[in-house]
């Protein structure tokens, strides 16, 4: 297996592996789908490696295995996902990760499209000698090939500065130490920025502002994941206008044309059927989507398959951690959505109502089932778990060609959807 390496504007679709055993199963789905996609097979964020107690050594060698073993020879790439410290870099680069995201959010302000204009004021008063750049934007507008128009007006700008304006500087200097880093390591790498962990949509003008800084900066962007429109929820399919959600992809397309060309990348992307065909065709082609939890939720339904007992097991302690861990994501899923397993007899009915089937799914459409999203936020501690966290992985180690069988059928269908679109 040849070691990672950068992919440039191709499409590209990352597939995060929780236990690192999923490889062969993605494998398969990129052979079935067939070439016009390129994967990124090592992919974790820092925060997933500490809730799995895995280190970036873990996660690249047990990818670049399993893709070796499943017989792929083709290219990947490697994402070290949400990174926020000049440490985090140091030690993915370390083992060889190519494709870095940055990860500002701690810096983005969550509550500045809610402010009044007395408040507004106040908070760009103090901040405003921080974004010095800001001056040469003011009474500018651009028009998009989509018709669109940016104004830069003054509440525009001061909005924009004070929502992303120290979440930009971060991401610049965060930007500079992987350039560094990597040169010293003597390896070729590429930056995907992530502002989209917020709970308001990056506007037209943010996304202009916050690629067009960068940029100038010298930030090797490949990719940008805004905030879109609609909800992009953990395990299940988009929630949000569907014709609206086109016209708004249109426009940040236009923008990452404009300004760069980059990707626009879409984060949170397992299970959103209903929209790849539409993100890909808006794109035309030029995109990345990161998919995470899932493959694990395809794990639990190995389990849910050979050994149901336990599967009732992991959903009542899903269910006992759910409201704790579900702190750092944005669900909706709530314990009263879906029942407890005890008042479930029929063991496939359970598996229906936490993990969904697709026999039960419109075509076109993914998962909408909101038990995926309490089994999901609950990985870190049920992988961890000194009795769950053995079982699932023996369970799994021991049906290797049911695993592989799901995680392709699940793959395939997002793989061909975005294929459909380009």
């Amino acid at each position: 297996m040849q070691k990672p390496v950068t992919l440039g504007l191709a499409p590209s679709f990352g597939f995060g592996d929780r236990m690192g055993v999923a490889t062969p199963g993605h494998v398969a789905a990129m052979m079935r789908a067939g070439g016009g996609i390129l994967p990124i097979f090592p992919q974790q964020s820092i925060r997933e490696m500490a809730r799995t107690q895995r280190t970036p050594r873990q996660v690249m060698d047990e990818a670049l295995m399993g893709a070796k073993a499943a017989g792929w020879t083709g290219v990947t790439g490697a994402d070290a996902d949400h990174l926020k410290t000049p440490e985090d870099v140091n030690v993915t680069a370390a083992v060889g990760f190519t494709f870095f995201t940055i990860d500002p959010s701690g810096d983005v302000d969550q509550h500045a499209d809610h402010y009044d204009e007395p408040a507004l004021r106040d908070k760009f008063h103090a901040i405003e000698n921080e974004v010095p750049w800001l001056a040469s934007y003011r009474g500018k507008s651009v028009s998009l090939s989509t018709g669109s128009k940016i104004e830069f007006t003054e509440p525009v700008l001061k909005r924009a500065a004070v929502k992303y304006g120290r979440a930009i500087n971060t991401a610049v200097g965060l930007a500079d130490h992987i350039r560094k880093t990597c040169e010293g390591l003597g390896q070729d790498f590429e930056i995907e920025l992530s502002v989209d962990e917020t709970e308001q949509p990056t506007s037209l003008a943010e996304h202009f502002l916050i690629a067009n800084q960068c940029l100038k900066r010298g930030m090797k962007l490949v990719s940008l994941a805004p905030r879109y429109i609609g909800d992009f929820e953990k395990g299940v399919d988009y929630k949000g206008d569907l014709a609206a959600l086109r016209l708004s992809l249109a426009d940040h397309a236009a923008i990452a044309d404009l300004l760069g060309p980059y990707k626009l990348s879409l984060h949170s992307g397992s299970d959103k059927l209903s929209i790849y065909t539409d993100f890909a065709r808006a794109t035309q082609g030029r995109f990345h989507v990161k998919t995470a939890g899932t493959s694990y939720l395809e794990a639990l339904r190995v389990v849910a398959r050979h050994e149901p007992a336990l599967f009732r097991q992991l959903v009542t302690f899903a269910r006992e951690r759910y409201n704790t861990d579900k702190a750092t994501y944005h669900v909706s899923a709530t314990l009263a959505s879906a029942p407890p397993a005890e008042q479930v007899s029929d063991n496939r009915e359970l598996e229906r109502l936490y993990l969904e089937l697709w026999d039960d799914v419109p075509p076109g459409r993914g998962f909408t089932a909101p038990g995926r999203q309490i089994l999901h936020c609950t990985f870190g501690s049920t992988l961890t778990h000194p009795e769950f966290g053995p079982l699932v992985k023996s369970v799994v180690s021991s049906h290797p060609d049911t695993y592989r069988e799901v995680l392709e059928d699940h793959f395939a269908r997002h793989l061909e959807s975005l294929t459909a679109g380009m």
